[in-house]
């Protein structure tokens, strides 16, 4: 590397120090530390290594990085600014304020060249794992011996803290077993914490555990050049497995009083050591100064980058011609549309009766297999029981991704964070797998994916008490509350195979996470819930029986609990009282649908309204009211048979009709 480039990159890194520390110091907010000690880094990262194109953010075959540390959110921003993405330095200087494209921490969609949301320490590296495996999976798909459309790398850079965090664990474990070769982990070795020194909290060596994860292990010196250069060019000349960096940086670098310490981690540098800086680094004073020679050196990549992409979309062009079947199956993953028979398709497909929902969706998930080749489906060691694999496709198998089926291991949380890094290769549409009482381990997973607005589908099963003997710890009962509290999220509890079919019609069709719970126990198929998708699941909500006069009873219910709602009516209409049953899969979609379709379900004398759902109360209150029933369980469960379990929680005809005789 000539002394010129050394040059002109060091420019770079004190331009991100400056942007980074004046930009904090403006919103009076946020973390300067990662910004300044990874500043070197980040010029080399953007101004030499990754092959992407910041003016088409979206190619398909780019290099990605995730900052999976996503409190050094400026670190990113100055760097997309200075090498060309859609963000101007009004958007830099606007850090952290309303509606800026620049919040605290980096959110995926909202703006160019952020590849996920992150922030919780550690999630990033999981996505990033995520989006490595998934190109692995397009490149097993789509690459021939003579066109290679997919053979990119994902970078990700991760803090001590992110290290620490246990989800960073699961799936580097995951990535080495599936020798991803096309990933690459930094780690910013800073050793401060928020609170301190790193040797406070932890002792390990992390490159030895990098190495037992089936990892290649390096070294370098976060400000030398020449280091990063040597490590980075054998990396995409030679790399076999996922790669792990120890970078040694100085957290705060350039901060006279400061660099160093926690102090320079969480908040602002202060006028008078923002003004010492500039000075120790021979900055000028003026505020968010950019040299020219900087601009000018990322519009001469930019001709570089524009070429890259050029050269692979003549790839493309020659590929389709040659691989047309090959083209028609990358258009469809591409597109995401939902096929036009769709529903049609599924309704078509043949359920036993009585069955477990679970198993209902298996069979769904094999139709749906050969429909869609976006769908991809996984499970965290639980698919002979939570029913999530496709058996007409092969499992995805170390340095082998021709499969449909990943199996994740018992790494629950990992597994929905790299669920929503598949999503985010922008062609797979990915479906997971578990018990509905282990979605907690998943939850802030799911909640970054509901925040993104990433496609993701979860299969919960094991739904509530009624699974049985395994008692209180594998038996749910806050968790569909906990779910449905979260935004953007679609949570489905369909009641037997009609409403299974289009549960997950919903979900292929909303471009968001959609949890589809499931129960263990057989369930009787519904005549009444055999109705179109847009009068039914579609809906949200709808009217299954007694919808032509006056109730004195209206019983809403979900997901088991919808055919003992129906036998509940038969035996209250046995007592002279006229009965509704409404289903309401979906809260959600209820809610989205037009003011006249809601209160021809909710609005109106409907006599006692009753609610009967096998899981905490909480929730019921905002349809059944104040005066309503809730036929509910607000307490944990018991280990016991199913049927034991039904009466000594109240969830049996008789049982409820005493409640509301009573």
């Amino acid at each position: 590397m000539d002394a010129e480039l050394k040059k002109q990159l060091e420019k770079i890194a004190n331009t991100v120090r400056e942007l980074s520390m004046e930009a904090v110091q403006k919103a009076n907010s946020g973390h300067p530390g990662l910004p300044m000690g990874c500043a070197e880094f980040g010029a080399f990262l953007y101004g030499i290594v990754l092959r992407h194109n910041p003016k088409n953010p979206k190619w398909l075959n780019r290099d990605r990085f995730v900052l999976s540390a996503g409190h050094g959110s400026m670190w990113l921003y100055s760097l997309l600014h200075l090498s060309g993405f859609n963000l101007s330095m009004d958007d830099i200087k606007n850090f952290r304020q309303l509606h800026s494209k620049t919040p605290g921490h980096p959110e995926f969609h909202m703006t160019d060249g952020v590849e996920a949301t992150t922030g919780p320490l550690g999630q990033g590296v999981a996505n990033a794992v995520g989006q490595a495996l998934g190109l692995k999976i397009l490149g097993a798909k789509f690459n021939t011996p003579e066109f290679s459309l997919f053979n990119s790398k994902v970078y990700c850079l991760a803090g001590d803290g992110c290290l620490m965090e246990g989800v960073s664990s699961e799936a580097s474990s995951l990535a080495g077993h599936l020798q991803l070769n096309n990933l690459v982990l930094i780690h910013d070795a800073n050793l401060v914490t928020l609170d301190g020194f790193l040797k406070d909290s932890s002792s390990e060596d992390v490159k030895m555990r990098y190495q037992a994860y089936g990892w290649d292990v390096y070294e370098v010196d976060g400000y030398n050049f020449e280091e990063m250069n040597d490590v980075f060019t054998q990396i995409r000349q030679t790399q076999q497995r996922p790669v792990f960096i120890q970078m040694r940086t100085i957290i705060g670098k350039g901060s006279p009083n400061k660099a160093g310490t926690h102090k320079v981690h969480g908040s602002p540098l202060g006028v008078e050591e923002v003004a010492a800086t500039k000075k120790a680094l021979g900055l000028p004073e003026e505020d968010f100064y950019v040299p020219q020679s900087v601009y000018k050196y990322f519009e001469q990549r930019l001709i570089k980058d524009a070429e890259l992409e050029k050269k692979w979309k003549d790839m493309f062009k020659l590929w389709s011609q040659a691989k047309p079947d090959l083209y028609k199956v990358f258009m469809q993953m591409s597109e995401k549309k939902v096929p036009e028979h769709l529903e049609q398709e599924l309704r078509k497909v043949q359920i036993k009766s009585p069955i477990a929902t679970r198993s209902a969706s298996q069979v769904v998930l094999n139709t749906l297999g050969e429909l869609l080749p976006q769908l991809y489906g996984g499970s965290a060691d639980l698919s002979s029981s939570d029913m999530t694999m496709m058996t007409k496709f092969p499992i995805v198998l170390p340095g082998h991704f021709e499969g449909r089926n990943i199996k994740y291991g018992i790494r629950e949380f990992a597994m929905a964070a790299m669920a929503a890094g598949l999503n985010q290769t922008d062609m797979i549409l990915p479906y997971v797998g578990t018990f509905l009482t282990f979605s907690d381990y998943m939850r802030n997973a799911i909640r970054l994916a509901a925040l993104s607005k990433v496609q993701v589908i979860y299969q919960f099963t094991h739904d509530s008490i009624f699974l049985g003997e395994d008692g209180p710890t594998h038996q749910p009962v806050e968790h569909l509350a906990a779910l449905r509290a979260m935004p953007n999220l679609r949570v489905i509890r369909p009641g037997d195979n009609w409403e299974v079919k289009m549960a997950w019609l919903a979900a292929i069709s909303y471009r968001g996470p959609t949890a589809i719970i499931l129960s263990r126990q057989n369930l009787p198929e519904l005549a009444e819930a055999n109705v179109p998708y847009d009068k039914g699941m579609g809906r949200g909500a709808y009217i299954l029986k007694g919808a032509d006069k006056k109730p004195d009873f209206t019983l809403f219910a979900t997901g088991s609990e919808v055919s003992l709602a129906l036998d509940t009516a038969a035996a209250l209409e046995k007592t002279g009282r006229a009965v509704r049953v409404v289903s309401m899969p979906c809260w959600e979609l209820f809610e989205q649908q037009p003011e006249e379709y809601k209160h021809s379900i909710m609005g109106g004398d409907l006599g006692t309204r009753v609610s009967i759902e096998a899981g905490v109360s909480f929730g019921w209150a905002k349809w059944i009211g104040f005066d309503g029933i809730s036929i509910a369980i607000d307490t944990f469960g018991e280990s016991a048979p199913q049927s034991d379990l039904a009466s000594e929680f109240g969830f049996t005809v008789d049982s409820i009709l005493s409640r509301l005789l009573s």
